[in-house]
């Protein structure tokens, strides 16, 4: 049942602040346990996020859910909820709902029609395991009590014998996501990974920047790499420097002042490519060549960036073996991101340290949960955080 408003001075045997992903599967779950559940949020509707993503079909989950899909301080913490509710036990969900949905690639599964049947189906879960969700309302104090926790709310004191967090973090603030929970784990003592924005564009600044507003709008198969990471996916030119999925993706393993390699030209040695079709043609223009193998906005920018003119006979195979390099190899460094504005989710949080792996519980204060990514877990890019707020949901929603 959504509410706008609840009796003060209520009594809950959990209460859930964030009526999320996380929140909502947790919910659903301490309900079919037959504990009195009320779910609080200060948005006027629940599961924006869920709504607004995947373009309007929610990537609600991956076939390839693994450990090594998520970084967190302790790669292993995410193991044991991953195991308890997995990807296959969330399809099982959607199915029996009806909801009907496909495999896009790279196992990231949509749903065939509109990411509300996803809300939809987590909200109905929660009617039949009767939980109450009130929304509209913000916390302004959490006190621990010796039964539980006391919230002081714009809607009045509610109290509790279990209190979970699913507030997120400040990703995608102009859906009112805020760092209200690492405040609350910071006030109970918890410690905290820095936060930073992840799966987030790269902002570029001088040459590299009038190359890629000149090309914003350009997209590409690439392999984007840093340090042990790489991912081969498109990636996009935009006005403000570089976007796509796989700068989404290494995002979230760059730090400031690191150069990233990308290869605009994967599965393709250029240089021997260049050095065959000089033997083969060679009267053939080296933009030509370019334009066979690359969008011919990028073929162009590059062939006036490279400064060379004339046919591949003329090339010698020092000039052959830059233009490859150039190709197979451009190094880019980053300015920086587009910061929480455009990031899809955020790094770091409540470390791991502080919680219980099998139940998500503060260790040292009984009753205290944080599940979803106010935890110190994040996914790659292609649902692997919906996973996360799913797994993790559950897990602490068999104890809380």
């Amino acid at each position: 049942m959504v509410e706008s408003g609840a009796e003060s001075g209520s009594r809950q045997d959990v209460v859930i602040v964030g009526a999320g992903a996380a929140g909502l599967m947790c919910a659903m779950e301490a309900g079919k346990r037959g504990r009195r559940v009320l779910v609080i949020d200060h948005a006027a509707a629940p599961g924006e996020k869920i709504r607004i993503s995947g373009g309007g079909r929610c990537n609600f989950t991956n076939l390839h859910t693994a450990p090594d899909r998520f970084l967190s301080r302790n790669p292993r913490f995410c193991l044991s909820a991953l195991r308890r509710y997995t990807q296959h036990d969330f399809i099982a969900l959607v199915q029996k709902h009806g909801i009907a949905y496909h495999e896009k690639k790279l196992g990231q599964l949509f749903c065939d029609g509109s990411s509300r049947q996803i809300v939809d189906m987590l909200l109905a879960e929660c009617r039949d395991a009767g939980v109450r969700i009130q929304l509209g309302t913000s916390v302004t104090e959490v006190g621990k009590t010796e039964s539980g926790f006391r919230l002081a709310t714009s809607a009045g004191e509610i109290f509790c014998e279990s209190l979970v967090v699913a507030t997120g973090g400040p990703s995608i603030p102009k859906m009112g996501a805020t760092g209200w929970g690492y405040e609350l784990a910071a006030r109970f003592g918890l410690k905290l990974v820095p936060t930073r924005p992840a799966l987030v564009p790269f902002t570029l600044s001088g040459e590299l920047l009038e190359r890629a507003q000149s090309l914003a709008g350009v997209a590409v198969d690439a392999r984007v790499e840093l340090r042990k990471a790489r991912f081969e996916e498109a990636i996009l030119f935009t006005h403000r420097g570089l976007s796509g999925p796989a700068i989404l993706q290494i995002s979230s393993y760059w730090r400031e002042g690191e150069e990233v390699r990308i290869d605009l030209l994967p599965g393709t040695d250029l240089f021997a490519r260049l050095k065959e079709k000089k033997a083969a043609s060679p009267r053939q223009e080296l933009q030509t060549v370019l334009a066979d193998v690359l969008p011919k906005r990028l073929a162009q920018a590059l062939y006036e960036t490279l400064g060379y003119t004339g046919r591949l006979a003329d090339y010698s195979h020092d000039k052959l073996q830059r233009v490859g390099e150039a190709v197979n190899g451009w190094r880019v460094l980053p300015s920086g991101t587009e910061g929480y504005r455009t990031a899809e989710v955020t790094l770091g949080g409540v470390d791991t340290d502080e919680l219980s792996s099998k139940t998500l519980e503060a260790k040292s204060v009984p009753g205290l949960y944080f599940i979803g990514e106010v935890v110190d877990v994040t996914g790659h890019l292609g649902g692997y955080n919906f996973q996360w707020a799913w797994s993790s949901g559950y897990a602490a929603g068999q104890h809380a």
